[in-house]
């Protein structure tokens, strides 16, 4: 009786936010780093190695810098945060969408490596088969490319579903700590620890590992069948 009481005492508006926010992003984070990821595997141009560098930047750069370059990008007095509050009527930072942002950050990178792999082993002659045949490239990425890579792919979308669930110091930078409003489970449960609500951050911990063991399962069951075929 005790533990269904503490169930139904936990606020799992942080979980749900969370879920919420790694669904959006990994969508949107597909969108770009699957383009980015075809691009450096199909094409060469000036300065490629220096964009997949920075591509890749956010996977090595302190969270707190991240959040300190999303701040002066996204910011009320950058260009792009006044266009956003112009149009939204509300600035982006210390919202939930900002914390969208700071987890696409992190799984952009995710997928323009795993996705890049991936197409970069995909066999070049079905490829050229279909533009001989008259295929544009819009047809030959989404008919050849995109499902012979589809596993792999789907495996590295896991991955940066994972990635976004979990995000920290970038997320408290440009979301903030708002009950209810911008608290992610991350941030709520670090909150949770330094005010003493050992119960409240057990019971999230709990939660969000044993989602994140779920979500790594199914990403390792993934890429077997992909060796496996």
């Amino acid at each position: 009786m005790q533990s269904a009481g503490l169930m139904q005492s936990v606020d799992w508006f942080p979980l749900w936010l969370s879920l919420r926010v790694a669904c959006i992003s990994t969508f949107a984070s597909l969108m770009i780093g699957l383009w980015l990821a075809y691009v450096l595997a199909n094409r060469a141009f000036r300065g490629k190695e220096l964009v997949d560098a920075a591509a890749a930047l956010p996977l090595v750069l302190p969270p707190t810098v991240l959040g300190y370059y999303l701040l002066v990008a996204v910011g009320r007095e950058s260009a792009f945060g006044r266009l956003y509050e112009w149009t939204f009527g509300q600035p982006l930072v210390f919202t939930w969408q900002a914390a969208v942002v700071a987890s696409m950050l992190h799984a952009i990178p995710l997928l323009v490596k795993s996705a890049r792999a991936a197409f970069e082993s995909v066999d070049r002659t079905f490829e050229m088969a279909a533009r001989n045949l008259g295929a544009s490239e819009w047809r030959v990425f989404w008919r050849i490319t995109l499902p012979l890579a589809r596993r792999s792919v789907f495996a590295a979308g896991v991955l940066a579903f994972a990635r976004s669930l979990g995000d920290f110091g970038t997320t408290i930078m440009i979301a903030g700590n708002i009950p209810g409003r911008t608290q992610t489970v991350a941030v709520a449960i670090y909150d949770a620890v330094e005010s003493g609500n050992g119960a409240l951050a057990r019971s999230l911990v709990l939660a969000i590992s044993a989602l994140s063991v779920a979500i790594l399962y199914l990403a390792n069951r993934i890429e077997r069948r992909k060796q496996a075929t």
